[in-house]
């Protein structure tokens, strides 16, 4: 046997002596993926986990989608196998404390600056625009969550924001997704200056160059790039929204616009299809440092516990059920 193929079954046995269950997110590593029971979105895995009979979650992910599993299941134990594992946008917002701008990434330049001074807060914005509802993506943390009113997905960002009464939105974290969101209905939309650096990265001129090497394939951006890339692409949609359509469309060759870690799945999922990165340094180290090691670690530890206190865990859920009840 391989070293990888031991490891394999260490987790698994020890994954069925704890009743545990694997969720991977689709930016983890191939052999992470290939260990878990489900993969998928942030919120669509805790959604899951939530239904099932089990007494451990797993989650191969980063802090933000283990807090929304504790969130939505607080009864479960949930262990995090890298507690470094933190998304950067996750943290360049909160509720009271200094936020991290998070500009320096290899191969990155953040050229935008900041619409709000460094030690601006979520409380700031909602001061400066009383009354106005606070729209939070998923992709923030449990407390910032239960200070918002609503979160939303990259998916129904636009018909969370349609279903309020207010003329006018407060959209954190993603100021990208903002923009989409703002592009796609008549509300004014106050977005919050954070990124994705993978996503933000990513300028018209790459989606050029990938164009002119791949004249034939399908462009798919995800929501987290800058509207002039989005402008370029034939389908704007979320990481699982991109498996559906590769899957219904007829075309044969796609350039993907997400981090390089679903490219593993859409593969596996269409193996008579071609997938391209939109930029081979889209990939988020973050994501990445989840290992099979890591893994049998937590298990065997039972260490990395994420858990959620019941003051931050209630406001939080109430504002992810307003999102599912749209």
């Amino acid at each position: 046997m391989t070293d990888l193929s031991i490891l394999q079954e260490k987790i698994l046995r020890l994954k069925e002596e704890r009743g545990a269950i694997i969720l991977s997110h689709n930016y983890q590593r191939e052999e992470v993926q290939d260990i878990a029971d489900f993969i998928g979105d942030s919120l669509e895995l805790s959604r899951t986990a939530s239904e099932l009979k089990c007494d451990i979650i797993v989650f191969c992910g980063v802090n933000f989608m283990a807090e929304s599993a504790s969130i939505l299941s607080p009864e479960k134990t949930v262990l995090l196998p890298e507690l470094g594992a933190n998304c950067p946008m996750a943290d360049m917002i909160t509720v009271s404390g200094p936020r991290n701008a998070m500009t320096n990434f290899p191969g990155y330049k953040y050229t935008g600056g900041y619409k709000f001074p460094v030690g601006f807060t979520l409380r700031d914005i909602k001061e400066r625009y009383p009354g106005a509802p606070v729209v939070a993506y998923v992709n923030t943390t449990a407390d910032v969550k239960a200070e918002s009113d609503v979160c939303c997905t990259s998916a129904n960002g636009v018909r969370v924001v349609e279903s309020l009464a207010s003329d006018k939105v407060i959209c954190i974290p993603d100021r990208n997704l903002a923009a989409w969101i703002a592009k796609n209905t008549n509300k004014e939309i106050i977005a919050w200056d954070g990124f994705c650096h993978v996503h933000d990265r990513v300028t018209r001129d790459d989606v050029i160059v990938a164009k002119r090497e791949y004249p034939d394939a399908v462009l798919v951006a995800h929501p987290e790039c800058r509207l002039e890339v989005l402008d370029m692409a034939d389908h704007v949609t979320s990481t699982s929204g991109m498996l559906r359509f590769a899957k219904s469309s007829s075309a044969a060759s796609f350039i993907i616009g997400t981090e390089i870690g679903l490219l593993h799945r859409l593969r596996k999922e269409n193996p008579s299809k071609n997938f391209y990165p939109l930029r081979k340094d889209m990939l988020c180290p973050s994501m990445k440092k989840t290992t099979l090691q890591s893994v049998l670690r937590a298990l065997e530890t039972m260490t990395n516990v994420v858990k959620v206190p019941e003051d931050i865990r209630i406001p939080a859920k109430k504002s992810l059920d307003r999102m599912l009840s749209v």
